[in-house]
């Protein structure tokens, strides 16, 4: 089944013609008096994202102007198109550097989230651009879709049930495996910080474990942070800190969506996510400042503050998934407020020991317009994290490179895996964006799908 964004090949199809300061005036020429005359009086300017729809003779659209411009403009400006047209089938004409990027944008311009309100939707189509593979573009924009419905939800309709509610639906539809372990068996399976951070909650505390493709095959693992919702525990937010903590499951939301564009074209790759997911409330069987908790790797950690949550749940699945020495680990978390205020909402830092790998993330991050920027695990700052009374603290001892000093904090706990990536994400986007809806967003997740495409190419198998 097709994605609802697209139509095919339908003979009616509004061009959409691509314009730019150096063309505008060629094309122009071969508009009708009427669309040129009506363009003049609208004071159009061809530049980057401007849009203007010209009437025909019989009163409909005869073709739409848009301003793109490949080199200085937005890589998602097509993006723009889906939200600004009437409703229609379009189709591109003209110069496009990355026809399949430009699609992308459109199809995933088109998400709302509607789940408690209805919104009007005008049905805009676009007929993708010859050479493009629709049903896989389809598929990513599904993917990324459904983790952006995760992010969106509230809290009281997603907690750490609803987080494995999600993984299960995904397990089935692909046919893959899933055990999750709840609640005080978190203690046996030696996963006590988990445990720790979630036990306070009404709803327990879960460790996700999906498996899918041949043993055989290269494994990845891919780990995501799954706080349904942070009050900050004892430590507890002010309550504007607290409005976008239904986020702060973003991390598992990335991790399942990269799944799904993974298991949905068959990468010849052995698939694991490990999903942490709990919820860090307030009550009497809440963790403490000053406690200090055993991790599943046997390091004993001291607690600076309860709001440094997510790397203890993290560190607990990164050392299982370590346990297999997978040949690629991958964590996606939202875990910083550093992270923000040194690159903003829209560029995740990213951290890794492997300077080819850093180089090829960056690399594909900028082609497939998911961009994040490599920043260093400085050993020299893993000081800040020491404890007088445990192996380590899990917060700095001040307040520079926080979330430098949360990835060398997470990086204690991988020693086996052949190569391993952290991306500290905000999973939000705070104003929209051409492709970009406000809210809900799964950083990182296209762009460790292309890398491993570019790893295990399907006509391997």
């Amino acid at each position: 089944m097709s994605h609802p964004a697209f139509a095919f090949p339908a003979t009616d199809a509004v061009p959409v013609r691509l314009v730019t300061a150096t063309t505008y005036a060629e094309i122009a020429s071969t508009l009708s008096d009427l669309a040129r005359a009506f363009a003049e009086a609208s004071g159009f300017e061809p530049t980057p994202g401007a849009i203007l729809p010209l009437p025909s003779a019989e009163g409909g659209i005869a073709c739409v102007l848009f301003g793109h411009d490949d080199v200085s403009g937005d890589p998602f400006g097509a993006g723009r198109l889906a939200t600004a047209l009437p409703a229609g089938t379009y189709r591109f004409e003209g110069h496009l550097a990355d026809p399949a990027l430009a699609t992308l944008a459109f199809a995933l311009g088109r998400y709302r989230f509607t789940r408690y309100r209805d919104a009007p939707e005008r049905d805009v189509r676009l007929v993708p651009p010859p050479g493009v593979d629709a049903a896989e573009i389809g598929r990513i924009a599904d993917a990324v879709s459904m983790g952006r419905d995760l992010v969106n939800m509230p809290a009281n309709d997603l907690g750490p049930d609803g987080i494995e509610e999600a993984a299960r639906r995904l397990a089935e539809r692909h046919g893959a495996e899933i055990e999750v372990i709840v609640g005080d068996d978190l203690l046996d399976a030696n996963l006590p910080m988990i445990h720790a951070v979630g036990r306070a909650a009404e709803r327990a505390p879960r460790l996700v474990d999906l498996t899918w493709g041949d043993p055989a095959r290269p494994a990845v693992t891919i780990v995501g942070k799954g706080v349904a919702f942070d009050t900050g525990g004892l430590d507890i937010k002010p309550s504007s800190g607290m409005l976008l903590m239904k986020k702060d499951m973003g991390g598992a939301a990335a991790a399942l969506a990269l799944a799904d564009m993974v298991m949905g074209a068959g990468l010849p790759v052995r698939l694991r996510v490990l999903i942490p997911a709990v919820e860090n409330a307030i009550s009497g069987a809440s963790f403490r400042p000053g406690d200090v908790l055993r991790s599943r790797a046997g390091l004993t950690v001291e607690i600076g503050n309860t709001d440094a949550e997510g790397r203890l749940i993290l560190a607990d699945a990164l050392a299982l998934a370590d346990e297999d020495a997978p040949d690629l680990l991958v964590d996606f978390a939202t875990l910083t407020g550093a992270a923000r205020v040194a690159l903003g909402p829209d560029l995740p830092p990213f951290y890794t020991q492997d300077d080819a790998l850093a180089e090829h993330v960056q690399r594909i991050g900028l082609a497939v317009h998911d961009p994040v920027w490599r920043l260093p695990l400085w050993r020299p700052y893993a000081r800040m994290l020491d404890s007088k009374i445990a192996d380590t603290n899990n917060v700095s001892s001040g307040g520079f490179a926080g979330s430098v000093t949360a990835a060398l904090f997470l990086a204690k706990f991988v020693k086996d895996a052949k190569a391993y990536l952290h991306f500290d994400i905000y999973g939000w986007t705070p104003s929209a964006k051409p492709g970009r809806p406000e809210g809900g967003e799964v950083q990182g997740a296209r762009l460790i799908y292309a890398l491993l495409k570019e790893r295990y190419p399907v006509q391997d198998i």
